[in-house]
């Protein structure tokens, strides 16, 4: 069953302005002072933005790589800025100590680094030394978790929580189409998390709009044991489900453990984060695995490609404004057997 129109409508109108900002990650020039906008568009080329300039130092600052999704997210900002002969990159060790954190990055003030891209163990934690960033002119490259102020970032890359439970939620309605009684159950991620509750959020939004609703609902961490003892938990409790959400492919390993131990497979799963080996299990078709939907792990490579054109004075050649975008949030696509092809080279190992 098919969302009713009002939410599809919007989900349609975010899902192409954010695939938009994505498709404009790739052609990216520079923006200038020209005020004529026909004249600056004119001026904008690919090539253009591709062309090295002078040599930029930018500091990257991320959680520890605890998790298949920050381990891709770190390794993936290290491969972009190997692309760029202008871009120095200093990595410092990903920790999940906020006040560890905020040394680092007033080491990078310290140094003046041209820019800092950040993805702060907790956002409202590092909120204050990043606006003492922006005020010693350094821009700030906010990644995935948000700061609280405006002020504390040039610009802001963030996947789409809310929008990761819609998209799960709406594939579910369309395979239960007609199935008014389907039991359709959810393994959540850290319910304390905003990110797990927007997520959470945006699945229920997509089932009542096809009549459906979470029958069956547990909390795990994020972790492989979590998954595993989430999932065994709620199988036990629940004799008969029809589709199940897995928020996150990380603890998605455990929680197939779980089900394998249990014997179960009267149900499809839907997995969170858009794993590599959940991606081969969709394209085997041979678990209860159909489908993921996409958190993307490039979030921290957008943010170098963007933090070297911020410092450039460069924008993006698709805009009509000549400069980068102050937020931009990417989409959360439904991989399944018919597309797996197209997303699994991108993917991040569990």
């Amino acid at each position: 069953m098919l969302a009713p129109r009002s939410l599809r409508s919007r989900l349609l109108l975010a899902s192409g302005a954010s695939l938009a900002a994505v498709a404009l990650m790739t052609g990216c020039t520079s923006g200038g002072s020209t005020t004529s906008t026909g004249a600056a568009a004119e001026e904008n080329t690919v090539e253009d933005n591709a062309a090295a300039g002078d040599t930029m130092t930018i500091g990257f600052s991320g959680p520890a790589a605890d998790h298949g999704w920050l381990g891709a997210i770190n390794s993936a900002a290290i491969a972009e800025a190997d692309k760029y002969s202008d871009v120095n990159l200093v990595v410092a060790e990903g920790t999940n100590d906020a006040n560890l954190q905020i040394s680092q990055v007033e080491t990078f003030i310290n140094d003046g680094v041209d820019a800092i891209v950040l993805l702060p163990t907790d956002g409202a934690a590092l909120t204050d030394v990043a606006i003492k960033a922006m005020e010693a002119g350094i821009p700030v490259i906010n990644v995935d978790r948000e700061f609280s102020s405006t002020f504390a970032a040039r610009t802001t890359i963030l996947g789409d929580n809310y929008g990761m439970g819609v998209s799960a939620g709406t594939y579910i309605c369309e395979q239960l189409e007609g199935q008014d009684d389907a039991v359709v159950a959810e393994i959540a991620g850290i319910d304390s998390l905003p990110l797990t509750q927007d997520r959470s959020q945006g699945f229920a939004d997509a089932l009542d709009d096809c009549g459906l609703e979470v029958t069956n609902r547990v909390a795990a961490d994020f972790t492989v044991q979590g998954g595993e003892a989430a999932a065994s938990q709620l199988l036990a409790s629940a004799p008969k489900i029809d589709a199940i959400w897995n928020h996150d492919d990380d603890q998605g390993v455990g929680v197939l453990a779980a089900i394998d131990a249990a014997g179960r497979d009267e149900f499809f799963m839907v997995g969170g984060a858009g794993s590599a080996n959940v991606m081969r299990a969709i394209q085997a078709d041979d678990t209860v695995l159909k489908a993921t939907v996409i958190y993307p792990s490039t979030q921290a490579a957008d943010g170098i490609s963007l933090a070297r054109l911020i410092v450039q004075g460069k924008g993006m050649s698709d805009l009509v404004e000549s400069a980068v975008p102050r937020k931009i949030q990417l989409y959360a696509p439904v991989v399944t057997k018919e597309n797996v092809d197209i997303y699994l080279p991108s993917a991040f190992e569990s």
